[in-house]
């Protein structure tokens, strides 16, 4: 059964949100600090190793039974249960989304098609993990009966995004591989990371469901040419590893049987880090560190799942992103991460979000007249202080933000971490409060405030932190999407650009553009004239 279709701007919920909306609106959040010295601890959640204030925000408690208001009237709640239960709310493609069955119990039983799916996703991680030791303990060796020193990820979109950021998040607790990871058709990008390698002691992992993804097999095929001038047809086999659903076209590329690990169509492309997508990451930190990960995610999703809306951190960050995009029209929100490890994390929000939520169509196939998709962006701190702050604090622009903050450093350094998190909490401090009450003498120093921000204060960076920490910006894009009445697990405005690229592949061989637009046509020909 399919997630109920409802235009929520035509609840009667938006509708009183409308009317607050005007009410609140011109309010500034200092002043809202002023009139109610409980603020911080009203609008705040504390969860295990989470602290989530989100009280310098433009709400107030109005907002908030508002919010719960609207998510009862959607029935929001028969939506998360389908969501974990295995229900097809990915209908335009007919699928199930289970990312969370990856990280499940293994006493649960969730049917897809009328199986059991919770088996089989305990015989791949039980693969993974006698792979990755067998690996790490030197017992599999290259063609020359050498140790593995180093992996190379191919892969694209979320066959990349979420196991670099993952490894590159996590690289404090890496074992002795070193993970490298290609993605772009880029040649260039491709030659400078085999440069760093040896084919004596390297394994491959080509990560693709298909195993017919353009940018991946480019860069596969070339660097299996790059293999076989220092080996055989039959070393292939020893070097290649394939995550993929299309066993056939794996073994035909070469790779053995009993290193081709599955991919299920109930698992979308980029949330699909936790399934055997995720073997970089599992050979890079360990079994042990990837299954934290996946602990921590899955206490998240008991977090989402069984939490009351009013304190539910996913529920709450989606609830507030939906009063700025569709009330303020407030159209991006920064990310911004006070730990140099998390520099991709914006970069795989990114893909995570816009590419579930930018979308036009509701789920009863009618294009929408209102805002959906937030733009996502973002850098780490304090780097960002020194780039893009002066539009947060002073610019026209208001752009909400998260910031992701740690209680305790990787290494210990207290000295540098308390410089670290001084400026993290002064800088939500100061877009809230501005300059108000101080005397501004020219308005080139005038900081106005009123600047909306979460701030999200976790113990410390680990595997299982992240792994929370991902699964509830899932669940706040799967809310965001359920509420906006479009569905977020299909990705069909990537198709046509891919479809094109193709035609003008071809012709760029023929040298035949008669067919394109003078734009296309011009700079075609330019292009094809410096061969």
């Amino acid at each position: 059964m399919s997630l109920k279709s409802t235009n929520p701007t035509k609840t009667n919920s938006w509708n009183k949100l409308r009317n607050h909306f005007n009410d609140i609106k011109d309010i500034h959040i200092d002043t809202m600090f002023t009139d109610d010295i409980d603020r911080a601890e009203k609008f705040s959640v504390s969860w295990k190793y989470f602290y989530f204030d989100f009280s310098k925000n433009k709400i107030n408690s109005e907002t908030i039974t508002l919010f719960n208001d609207l998510l009862i009237e959607i029935d929001f709640k028969s939506s998360i249960e389908k969501y974990f239960s295995g229900e097809k709310i990915n209908s335009t493609e007919s699928r199930a989304v289970l990312h969370t069955a990856l990280r499940a119990s293994e006493n649960q039983k969730i049917l897809v098609n009328k199986k059991d799916i919770i088996p089989e996703i305990k015989s791949v991680k039980e693969k993974m993990k006698l792979f990755t030791a067998s690996v790490l303990n030197g017992n599999y060796k290259g063609f020359k009966g050498d140790k593995i020193t180093d992996v190379v990820n191919i892969g694209i979109g979320g066959s990349d995004l979420g196991p670099s950021m993952v490894v590159e998040s996590l690289s404090h607790y890496k074992t002795d591989l070193n993970t490298y990871f290609i993605s772009n058709v880029d040649g260039d990008h491709l030659n400078e990371v085999l440069s760093k390698v040896n084919p004596e002691t390297t394994i491959f992992i080509i990560v693709s469901k298909t195993f017919t993804t353009i940018e991946t097999l480019t860069n596969a095929n070339s660097v299996r040419s790059w293999f076989l001038k220092s080996a055989s047809e039959n070393d292939i086999s020893k070097h290649f590893i394939a995550v993929s659903s299309n066993v056939e076209k794996a073994i035909e590329y070469g790779i053995s049987s009993e290193n081709i690990f599955p991919m299920w169509d109930w698992v979308g492309g980029r949330f699909s880090l936790w399934s055997s997508v995720g073997l970089s990451i599992s050979l890079s930190i360990g079994y042990e560190k990837f299954h934290e990960l996946l602990e921590g995610a899955r206490n998240m999703d008991l977090h989402f799942r069984n939490n009351e809306f009013s304190e539910n951190i996913p529920v709450l960050m989606a609830c507030l992103s939906l009063w700025y995009n569709n009330f303020f029209n407030y159209q991006t929100h920064a990310i911004i991460p006070y730990s140099e490890n998390l520099k991709s994390f914006s970069k795989y929000l990114q893909q995570a979000s816009m590419e579930s939520n930018g979308k036009q169509t509701d789920r009863s196939d009618n294009l929408i007249d209102y805002e959906t998709g937030q733009i996502i962006w973002g850098q780490t701190g304090t780097n960002a202080q020194h780039s893009f702050f002066q539009l947060l604090h002073q610019g026209s622009k208001v752009i909400p933000s998260d910031f992701i903050g740690f209680n305790n450093s990787i290494k210990g350094n207290k000295v540098h971490h308390d410089i670290l998190m001084a400026n993290f909490f002064a800088q939500t401090k100061a877009l809230m409060k501005g300059t108000r009450g101080e005397e501004v003498k020219t308005n080139h120093k005038l900081f106005k405030g009123d600047r909306p921000t979460n701030t999200i204060l976790i113990s410390k960076l680990t595997p299982a932190s992240l792994g929370s920490l991902i699964a509830m910006y899932e669940h706040k894009i799967f809310t965001l999407g359920v509420i906006w009445n479009i569905f977020s697990f299909d990705q069909f405005g990537v198709e046509l650009g891919k479809k094109l690229a193709k035609n003008i592949l071809k012709d760029l061989k023929n040298k035949d553009f008669r067919d394109h637009d003078s734009s296309t046509k011009n700079l075609l020909n330019r292009y094809s004239s410096t061969d």
